[in-house]
């Protein structure tokens, strides 16, 4: 058990005693509650000394957690507090306090919907009701969508990565006639755009999988699991979007037109962005990231207001992309003229 773990267990245990009205305790009768108490919870022995008690009732009546509790010695040796109606699950809060607890509740409601919170609508609602706040409309909105196709597999995925399961998955992409049975090693949830994915260990490789390709899942029973010990921000620490590949990072170079660098400028299209120049008509940016496909999307949205200097070759598949899509504008314009005529 972690040391936090037993020392709100202690703090619980202490505040029992110290508000009971029929019993005097000591020093020594506190130590016993506290060890028959992490006995309790451990189902092993556990001895509490004599200082670790003595320093959590001192930091019981500071104010390092917010306790401040009136905890005095009365007859020179027992221990209570001298407001009999005071306990530690009783704190106050001002109204600083309210306020951000209900700012972070008016957060908390906008997932409540959603799959993985469904079990957090109680705990909100009780928020709500302690502070009076269910009448406020949320001024703090964020960018979701629960009707993606795919959101009803996040709670067995989530739960098998916790518990170290592995999964038989039937999957079909956007490329295959037809779906096929993917046995994998979960290790990670990633959300990228608006989108989920599973990023997953297939066949002694990294795959990511994306849940709204996802027809059915199976738990395998048998199957012992493979944990890569994946930390998320450094398996993506080095692209844009999902898709991690075995090459090197490469430093993009590209420029945005002055009138768009200054949304470049304060949203970094990847943490390594740095500025390599700036003049009156564009700023030079640079990254440092694989080159993917959520890369080449994300450049090419800026449309005409971005321009990729290298590398070379991702320069040319730039240049390919907007060559076709001003074909096809011009195949449109050609086809409405057959019509009008």
């Amino acid at each position: 058990m972690s040391s936090n773990k037993n020392a709100l267990i202690r703090y619980k245990t202490l505040d029992k005693c110290l508000k009971n009205k029929y019993r005097k305790y000591t020093l020594e009768d506190l130590i016993d509650e506290c060890s028959e108490a992490l006995f309790e919870f451990e189902g092993k022995e556990s001895f509490v000394s004599k200082r670790t008690v003595q320093l959590d009732l001192q930091n019981m009546r500071s104010e390092k957690f917010g306790y401040e509790a009136p905890i005095e010695v009365y007859e020179r040796k027992y221990y209570r507090y001298s407001d009999p109606d005071y306990s530690i699950h009783n704190i106050s809060v001002n109204e600083s306090d309210l306020k951000a607890m209900n700012n972070a509740i008016q957060i908390l409601k906008q997932f409540k919907d959603f799959s993985m919170f469904k079990e957090m609508n109680g705990v909100i609602q009780k928020l709500e009701d302690s502070i009076h706040s269910t009448n406020q409309k949320s001024i703090i909105h964020l960018d979701k969508n629960e009707q993606l196709k795919g959101l009803e597999h996040i709670d067995i995925l989530y739960e098998s990565i916790i518990s170290k399961r592995v999964l038989h998955i039937l999957y079909k992409s956007f490329t295959a006639r037809e779906a096929n049975i993917f046995t994998v090693h979960p290790q990670l949830l990633k959300e990228y755009n608006n989108r989920w994915f599973l990023i997953c260990l297939y066949k002694g490789r990294m795959y990511n999988l994306a849940l709204d390709r996802m027809e059915h899942i199976e738990k395998e029973e048998k199957a012992e699991y493979i944990d890569r010990n994946l930390d998320g921000d450094e398996y993506f620490k080095n692209i844009v979007g999902v898709t991690v590949s075995e090459t090197k990072p490469r430093y993009v170079v590209f420029s945005v037109d002055a009138s768009n660098a200054p949304y470049v400028r304060t949203k970094p299209l990847h943490k390594s962005q740095e500025i390599v120049s700036e003049t009156a008509e564009a700023t030079v940016f640079r990254i440092c990231v694989q080159i993917n496909y959520e890369l080449e999307r994300l450049l090419l949205g800026f449309g005409d207001c971005l321009i990729v200097h290298q590398p070379k070759r991702l320069r040319e598949r730039m240049r390919e992309k907007f060559r076709t899509g001003f074909k096809n504008y011009q195949n449109l314009d050609v086809e409405e003229n057959k019509e009008s005529q």
